[in-house]
């Protein structure tokens, strides 16, 4: 089984899948957990993934 975790926060998730039933599956070939870091995908030099909600509501856009 194949999971892609899409964040702006790829180190986060590379302590908790290390240990436990994730790397048990993950030893044993049945996972497979591939991060994605969205900032790989930005075009300014900021590497920005966020915008101004519309609407005038809180919250986060993605870009």
């Amino acid at each position: 089984m194949i999971f892609h975790v899409l964040t702006i926060f790829p180190e986060f998730f590379e302590g908790p899948f290390a240990h436990g039933v994730v790397k048990r599956g993950k030893d044993a070939g049945l996972l497979d957990i591939r991060i994605h870091n969205l900032r790989d995908w930005t075009h300014d030099r900021h590497r920005t993934v966020d915008d101004r909600p519309f609407g005038g509501e809180e919250g986060m856009v993605l870009k």
